[in-house]
């Protein structure tokens, strides 16, 4: 190694004084050597996104691509590390063991690129992104921001949404509003809420106990807060009629804005709409929810005080709105 050094030394000394082009060429060279050990940027990009959502869909979804594009990176970046990450099913993905253990690998390697590009262009202190679900973001945060704003006004949210709940946080999100039956045990969580679920329907719209399992019924898909278990709740002789089913409760909602049917909500999601007069809650029995409300934190946010800010903003809020 030091034969190497000198010849190093020797050559930058000659190539300063006489042939400037020969030094460039050469240190690039070893930069191109370097970056060939590792795999392109982008196909990592491509693998977090896939794991995290457990579909190429999902991902060519997230990262403005198509699906076929999204399986191609992943097949090039297997065929680099020379063993499969995914194990296809017909109808989903499974990580394979190299997958859960490269998967935080890259994770964390873009956690450290994100924090080393904000402290270089100093936005850490104030850029976070939140992620939740969509019809939290719409009917509960949205609202809510001017406040913030006015609050905050050097802090730059990015919000980011989901249809379904995710399994990780998503690359660079700081803060979750996660909706689930459990937290994460993989980031710093807190519950926020626990609430009750009932039936809404349209101002106007005319349904009893009796007649609600004849009417259109609507519902958002995956969770035990149901309309069989509301039922059940009031020991109701439920005779499990058609329920339509949404991934979002966005669509059900505005469906019994419509006058179209019946779904269930929530205070969180629900309230405002009540108070608006667009929507009504036509019977007075309430049943505990098995979901709740969590509020999951990265590791990057204990580090950035605009993070902190908005997470303290959405803890006083939520407080204000349980005792309102």
């Amino acid at each position: 190694m030091a034969g190497f050094g000198k010849t190093v030394t020797a050559l930058t000394r000659f190539d300063q004084r006489k042939n400037r082009g020969y030094f460039i060429s050469w240190t690039y060279g070893k930069v191109m050597r370097m970056q060939k050990s590792l795999p392109p940027l982008g196909w990592l990009r491509t693998f977090e996104a896939a794991a995290r959502h457990l579909s190429f869909t999902g991902a060519a979804r997230d990262l403005n691509m198509t699906q076929s594009a999204v399986s191609q990176q992943i097949k090039s970046l297997e065929g680099y590390l020379g063993q499969p990450l995914f194990q296809r099913r017909p109808r989903a993905l499974e990580l394979t063991e190299a997958g859960i253990t490269y998967l935080p690998v890259v994770r964390e390697a873009f956690r450290t690129l994100l924090r080393g590009t904000q402290a270089i262009t100093g936005a850490q202190q104030h850029a976070v992104q939140v992620q939740s679900n969509i019809s939290f973001a719409v009917n509960w945060l949205a609202p809510r921001l001017p406040r913030f704003r006015a609050e905050h006004p050097d802090v730059q949210l990015t919000i980011s949404t989901e249809l379904w709940e995710p399994r990780e946080m998503a690359e660079g999100a700081s803060i979750e509003i996660r909706y689930s039956l459990r937290p994460s045990d993989t980031v710093r969580t807190e519950v926020l809420r626990t609430e009750d679920y009932y039936p809404v329907c349209a101002p106007g719209y005319d349904v009893t106990l009796d007649t609600l399992e004849d009417q259109p019924l609507f519902d958002c898909s995956n969770l035990l807060s149901n309309w069989a278990n509301w039922a059940e709740d009031q020991a109701l002789n439920w005779r499990n009629p058609p329920i339509t089913y949404s991934t979002t409760y966005l669509v059900s909602l505005s469906v019994a804005m419509a006058g179209g049917g019946l779904c269930l909500a929530h205070d969180t999601i629900a309230r405002g709409l009540i108070e608006q007069g667009r929507l009504v809650a036509p019977f007075p029995h309430r049943a505990v929810m098995p979901e709740a409300y969590y509020l999951l934190l990265s590791p990057q946010a204990e580090e950035t005080p605009g993070a902190l800010a908005f997470a303290d903003w959405l803890r006083h809020e939520m407080a204000a709105d349980t005792l309102h």
